[in-house]
C-alpha cells in the first residue's frame, strides 16, 4: 500500500478526526485546530496523507504574525501509521512551499510527557526553546498582606485600560525576547489577551502607592472565564468545554523594568490576594523568572500543583 499526499479539502475534518480519534494530550486538544484548509491571511498550508482514499496523516505550517521569526507547524498521524516516516515526509513537503513572508524555520509544541512528539521533534531537528506551565495555586498558600494608607495599593482596572495594555504589551514582548521574539501591539493586546471575547472578565493592579498619588503599577492580574484564547496560536479555540468548577484561570505579570527583587515580591502579594479564598490557575513561563520563583516555592511545599507542563521546539 503505497501513500499518497495532497492538500487538506472539504470534508477533512471528519475523515482526520476518525483517523485519529480524540486528542490524547491538552496541547493536542488546542493544536488541531491549526489543520484546514490553505489560507493566505494568515498564511497556511496544509497536507494530507492518504492510503487507497483513507486519511492517515495531516500537518499544516502556518505564518503568525505575532511572532514573525517562525512558522506554526503541527503534524498528527493515525497510531497505526506512526514510525513510518509518514509524518517527516508530510514535514519536509510543507518547508518546501514557500511562505510569503520568506521565512523557513519552524516552531512546534507538545505536552510534557508525550514520548512519541518529543522523539518526532528530535527527528525533525527541533530542539527546546522553552518551558511553559499551567499551575493551579491552592486557597490560602501564601499570607494575605497588608495594606496601609501610604504603601502599595491594590486596585480594580478595566481591561479596556490604556495604562493596563501598554504594560502587558511591554511584559509579553520582554518575557518572549529571548526565546521568540514576539511584535506585541496595543491592538493585538486588546483582541488576544483583554477584550471581551478573549473571555477577560476583570483585572487587579497593584502600584507602588496610590494612583491618586501619582502611583505606577508594579504587577497585574487579568482573569478569564474560559476558556481562555491563546495569544500564541490565536486562531485556535479548545475543542473541549473547561469545566464549571475550574479554578479561574489567571494571566499573571509584572512591570519587566524592575528590579528581580521587587517584581517579584510584588506578584507574590498579588497572587496571595488571588488565591486568599479560591484556587486560581496561572501560566508560568519560564522567562517570567520573578513569577516562576515564587511559584516553583509554592510547588516544593506542596501549595500548588502543576495542571499541564508544555515544551516549546523550534528549528535554528
Amino acid at each position: 500500500m503505497s501513500v499518497t499526499f495532497r492538500p487538506w479539502r472539504e470534508g477533512d475534518e471528519v475523515a482526520a478526526a476518525t483517523a485519529f480519534g480524540a486528542p490524547d494530550t491538552p496541547q493536542a486538544n488546542l493544536d488541531r485546530p491549526l489543520l484546514g484548509p490553505d489560507a493566505e491571511d494568515p498564511w497556511r498550508r496544509c497536507l494530507v496523507a492518504e492510503i487507497d482514499g483513507q486519511v492517515i496523516g495531516a500537518a499544516a505550517v502556518s505564518e503568525a504574525r505575532l511572532h514573525p521569526d517562525r512558522l506554526w507547524v503541527y503534524v498528527e498521524v493515525a497510531s497505526d501509521h506512526r514510525r513510518r516516516g509518514i509524518g517527516s515526509e508530510l514535514v519536509q513537503r510543507l518547508r518546501e512551499v514557500a511562505s510569503p513572508s520568506g521565512v523557513g524555520a519552524i516552531r512546534a509544541r507538545y505536552t510534557a510527557g508525550n514520548t512519541a512528539a518529543e522523539g518526532f521533534a528530535a527527528a525533525l531537528g527541533l530542539t527546546q526553546v522553552h518551558r511553559s506551565r499551567q499551575v493551579m495555586v491552592q486557597p490560602g498558600a501564601l499570607d494575605v498582606p497588608v495594606f496601609g494608607p501610604t504603601g502599595p495599593a491594590l486596585e480594580d482596572l478595566a481591561t479596556g485600560s490604556v495604562e493596563l495594555t501598554k504594560l502587558v504589551v511591554a511584559f509579553y514582548d520582554a518575557t518572549h525576547a529571548s526565546w521568540d521574539r514576539s511584535e506585541m501591539t496595543l491592538g493585538r493586546a486588546q483582541d488576544l489577551l483583554l477584550a471581551p471575547q478573549t473571555g477577560a472578565r476583570g483585572a487587579i493592579v497593584l502600584r507602588d502607592r496610590a494612583k491618586s498619588s501619582g502611583g505606577t503599577i508594579l504587577a497585574f492580574a487579568v482573569s478569564y472565564d474560559p476558556p481562555v484564547l491563546d495569544p500564541d496560536d490565536p486562531g485556535t479555540v479548545p475543542a473541549v468545554p473547561t469545566s464549571d468548577e475550574a479554578p479561574t484561570q489567571v494571566l499573571l505579570g509584572y512591570d519587566t523594568g524592575l528590579a528581580e527583587e521587587r517584581s517579584r515580591a510584588a506578584v507574590r502579594q498579588v497572587l496571595a490576594m488571588l488565591a486568599a479564598r479560591y484556587p486560581v490557575q496561572v501560566e508560568v513561563d519560564d522567562a517570567m523568572t520573578p513569577l516562576a520563583a515564587v511559584i516553583d516555592d509554592l510547588l516544593v511545599i506542596g501549595s500548588a500543583t502543576i495542571v499541564t507542563e508544555t515544551r516549546f521546539v523550534a528549528s535554528d
